[in-house]
This record gives structure tokens, sequence and C-alpha cells, in this order.
């Protein structure tokens, strides 16, 4: 039985680890995005968005339903002369001294065709939502590329500290090293301040890249929709990264995939409908309906037999505005020039993505080169460090080369991790240009 005062101190001690548990957080680069994508603001906008555009396009198809509308009236008169006799006539009318009667109608209406404008009203809405659709997945690829870019930026951050960090804990012991020299006499006092003014200047450098650390760290918590104080764990985002393929292959996959491109083709097609919709005002329009009167000339609210009338009434209307025949040319001629437009916007946006694949691929290309160049330069700063340090120890080189083998190597380490996730965010940068990041 353990007693309880034991048991007391030992949930106190879990309650701290509990606590760092819950503000610390492990995500690989997919796992970022995908929370990012599902807590973005600009995301359910961009779903209202469509939701506006679904609700207009069956208000459209509303219109398509027969009307109906009913009404019923009451009239009351009061009469003061009674009697009527018309001019030239011996004869009078005698009218009562008041008069009520009750009027109700009742009609249903449907067009029958109307030149086809209302199919065309349909087809031009469903496009409109596809065009907030894409919208909305153009809002994804945006989100998509600024969780990644933020992710990289704490990458970058987060390793250049591990190098930091490894840096200082090798000039600590350079430090013991010269402090042990200098009570053998080997070397002097100002070689042990030379590395004691290194390790000031890393530990200055530390000091600025937590502070940068926190601050992306803060940002990619409100991205992701985290907690304010989650620290965000990085798995290696650039594991995964592949050789760039064909410059024509990324612009094949752009002309099939850009979000600004498909949105042309469907504006392209919503003003193709505008056209017909316009042609068709030289057409005739046919409608039928149905119509009830109610008649009740009695007073009563309900009539004495065969004291009313309830006619029943059938029609069908043909109409034709033909003056839409000579009138509408340049509406049709304005449409058509509406419709060109988007066709040069088309073309014009094209060769921009062309440039922009391009740029995009040869700077692909350069990150991965340079991270072959930065891994042999490590391995020669590697050696030409061990050369110094044994050389430092014989007495034979100086502090300062010492010490300026050592920066270059840790200089190159950083590099190396700072090139390595600028390869990760060119091969996204590339993907996003493509139109296939959020694949």
């Amino acid at each position: 039985m353990i007693p309880k005062s034991i048991r007391l101190m030992l949930v106190a001690s879990l309650i701290p680890a509990a606590l760092f548990a819950q503000s610390t957080k492990e995500l690989n680069i997919n796992q970022a995005i995908e929370l990012g994508i599902a807590n973005s603001k600009n995301l359910k906008l961009s779903q209202n968005k469509i939701d506006q555009a679904v609700a207009q396009l069956e208000v459209v198809k509303d219109n398509v339903l027969p009307t109906a509308n009913a009404s019923f009236m009451y009239n009351h008169a009061e009469i003061p002369t009674t009697t009527f006799t018309l001019p030239g006539s011996e004869s009078s009318f005698h009218l009562p001294k008041r008069a009520d009667a009750f009027v109700g109608t009742a009609a249903v209406q449907e067009l029958v065709y109307g030149g086809g404008k209302l199919r065309y009203a349909k087809e031009s809405t469903k496009l409109l939502a596809d065009v907030a659709r894409l919208d909305a997945d153009k809002s994804k690829e945006e989100i998509t590329y600024a969780v990644i870019n933020t992710y990289y930026a704490l990458y970058k951050v987060l390793q250049s500290r591990k190098v930091v960090d490894q840096n200082l804990e090798s000039i600590a012991a350079q430090i013991k090293q010269a402090q042990r020299f200098f009570e053998q006499g080997i070397v002097t006092k100002n070689d042990v301040l030379r590395f004691q003014l290194q390790q000031a200047n890393v530990t200055l450098t530390q000091m600025d890249i937590e502070s940068n650390r926190k601050v992306i760290n803060y940002n990619l918590d409100i991205l992701l929709g985290l907690p304010e104080d989650t620290e965000v764990k990085i798995v290696d985002p650039t594991a995964g990264l592949k050789a760039p393929s064909s410059l024509n292959e990324y612009i094949g996959q752009a002309m099939a995939n850009r979000q600004e491109l498909k949105q042309l083709d469907v504006q392209n097609k919503v003003a193709d409908f505008n056209i017909k919709t316009i042609k068709a005002n030289t057409l005739p329009t046919v409608g039928v309906g149905a119509n009830l009167y109610y008649i009740n000339p009695s007073g009563n609210f309900i009539p004495p037999t065969n004291q009313y009338l309830m006619p029943i009434t059938l029609g069908a209307t043909v109409s034709w505005n033909f003056g839409n025949l000579w009138t509408n040319k340049n509406k049709v001629s304005e449409a058509k020039i509406q419709q060109s437009a988007i066709t040069i916007q088309k073309d014009i946006l094209s060769d921009q993505v062309k440039t922009d694949i391009n740029k995009n691929f040869q700077g692909y290309q350069v990150a991965m080169n340079k991270i072959q160049v930065l891994e042999t330069s490590i391995a020669q700063a590697t050696e030409n460090d061990k050369l110094l340090a044994s050389k430092y120890k014989n007495n034979v080189a100086s502090v300062t080369d010492r010490i300026d083998a050592e920066t270059l190597l840790y200089q190159a380490k950083i590099n190396l991790e700072i090139a390595k996730a600028d390869a990760g965010l060119a091969y996204y940068t590339l993907l996003k240009s493509t139109g296939k990041i959020t694949q």
C-alpha cells in the first residue's frame, strides 16, 4: 500500500509533464496541411459563396414552375339616389339604398416556350456555381501553400538552432581545452578570451534564432487553428522530395489543372449562354393559363341558389416582340466581343503560367544542386576543422585559424539545412504553379 503523501507527490510530479505534452504537437507536413484546410476561415467564406451560388441556382430552377394567384374582394355601396331615369325616356330604374357584392378570382399561368431563355439562365447559373467552387479550390491552394511556407520557415529555424546548439557545445569544449593549455603555459590568455568572445557571439545568434522560432511557431499555430501556446515539432519535410520531371510535363499539368484557366473556360461557356439568351429575345413566347371567377351580387357571403356566377376560362397566349429583330443585333455583337475578351485573357494567362513554371522549375533544379555542392563543402570543412584542431593542439596553428575553421564548418552545416528547406519549398512552389499542390 503506497502512503497517501507519496501518491500525492507522484501525481504532482506528473502534472508538469502532462501540461507540457498538451502544449507540444508533432506534425508532418501533410498533417499540418490538413489542419490548415480544416480550420481556415477563408475556406469557410468560400464555402459560403458556393452555398449562395447553389441557392441562386435553385431560385432560377423555380422560375420554370407555373405561377398562380388568387384574390377575393367584398364591396359595399351606399346609393343616395335610388331613382335613375335615362335621358329621353319616361321609364326609370329604381335602385336599392345600399348594395353588397363578393367577387373572387383565381388564375394559373404556365410559360410553355420562352425562346429557351429559362434553360439558358439555369445553365448559366449552374456554371457560376462551378466558378464559385473553382474559387474555393484556389483558396484551398493558397491556404495549403501558406501552411507549407510557414512549416518550412519553422523547419529552417529549428535546424539552424540545432546546429548553433552543437556549435556552442563545441566552443565550450574548446574553452576548457584553451584554459588547460593556458594553465600549462602553452597558449596565452588572449586565446581563452577569443574563444569566449566567439561563444558570446554565437549565443547572441542563438537568441535571435529562438526569437524568430517563437514568432514563426505562433503564426503557424494561428494558421492551423491550434492553441496559441502549442509548440509545433517538425518532422523532416525534405524526405519525400522528388527529382524534377521535364519542363514540358509541368507545363502540360498546369494547362490541365490551373484553377484560373478552368475559371476562364467556365466564364467562356457563361458568355456563350449569354449570347444565346440575347438571341432568344427575337423569338416568340407561348403561355397557357386558366382563370376562375366568382361573382356574388346577392350581398350574402353564402348566396342563395342560382344567384352567383362562377365562369372558368382556359386560354393560350402567343406574343412576339419582332422589333428585337433589328434592335437586338448590336447586343449580340457586344456579347461576342465580351466573349472574345475572355479568350484573349486565357491566352495571356497561359503565357504567364508558362513563364512562372519555367522560373520555378529552374529554381528547384538550382536548389537541388545547391544541396550537392554544400554536402561537398561540409566534407571539406570537416576535414579542414580536424586539421586545424590537430595543429592548434600541437601549437602550430593560431587561435584565429582554429576559430575560423570551426565557424566555416558550422556555417556550412547551417547553409545545408537551409538549402534543404529551400529545396522543399521550391518543390511545392513548382507544384503550386501547376495547380496540383493540393493533390
